[in-house]
């Protein structure tokens, strides 16, 4: 790559996949920068079912793979999470500090090193009211799995609390491609702290929306109290989906971070 460019690692929330990221990759990628977008485990294109994705961690694994296939003297990546992607970067983070330059999170779940990772979900459903999930359904994942819930997003969720802002066609391509996913609570809830030495050693930045209606701005500063970061950048007139509501104003983000954040620093 160019001396400057970098390389951003696109991470997908819940019930969406790389798909998502269909604006903003050509915008990084006329910049110069390198882009890899994945698609998680039961996500997107991936061909396997969510009832044969026991925890995080198998959810986790095409990026975790594809992280530990970078070479050590590839360069380090500039991770972006986006809502519950937040989880799953914050595991990279904790596997692969060493490939990671800075790791952004896009009004995504940030834990701390101080609580069990499962405390943000926890206290994320601790604040939500029966109309905060519409008509998001929930079932266990199997008879053998009760613990395993499943959830669904319903049309009336996706368009009042995710693309309530978006375009009509996106808030379509929406419905018709997000799957079944999961908050993998019976997972996190024994999953044990993150360490500084791993998760902690990594420079985060936090992206607020500020019309967030998924994780409202009131629980996104929450969380940036409860784990200083290094930044805080904010998308003024933004949904959730940043990325389809608003691309150029988080690529100009990106371009910020990839400009400001380097090996030395």
């Amino acid at each position: 790559m160019e001396e400057g460019k970098k390389h951003f690692v696109l991470v997908h929330g819940a019930a969406h996949g790389a798909w998502c990221w269909y604006k903003l990759i050509p915008l990084l990628k006329s910049s110069g920068h390198k882009v890899t977008a994945l698609d998680l485990g039961a996500s997107g294109v991936d061909p396997n079912r969510l009832d044969e994705i026991a925890t995080i961690s198998d959810y986790a694994r095409p990026l975790m793979e594809f992280m530990a296939s970078l070479p050590e003297d590839d360069g380090k990546v500039i991770l972006v999470g986006h809502s519950f992607g937040g989880y799953v970067i914050s595991l990279v983070m904790e596997m692969f500090p060493q490939k990671v330059l800075v790791a952004v999170f896009v009004t995504a779940e940030m834990p701390n090193l101080v609580e069990p990772p499962a405390t943000l979900m926890i206290e994320y459903c601790a604040r939500a009211t029966p109309r905060t999930w519409l008509d998001t359904e929930f079932a266990p994942a199997s008879s053998s799995q009760p613990d395993f819930l499943t959830m669904l997003f319903g049309p009336e969720f996706l368009c009042s609390r995710l693309y309530q802002l978006c375009s009509k066609e996106d808030l379509e391509l929406g419905k018709a491609l997000v799957r079944p996913s999961s908050l993998f609570l019976h997972d996190l809830s024994k999953a044990a702290k993150f360490t500084e030495e791993g998760y902690g050693s990594v420079r985060r930045v936090f992206v607020i929306c500020n019309e967030d209606q998924g994780i409202n701005e009131e629980f996104q500063r929450w969380m940036i109290q409860n784990y200083v970061v290094e930044e805080v950048m904010e998308i003024k007139e933004s949904d959730h989906m940043a990325m389809l509501c608003e691309p150029r104003k988080l690529f100009d983000c990106l371009s910020q971070i990839a400009n400001n954040y380097t090996l030395d620093r």
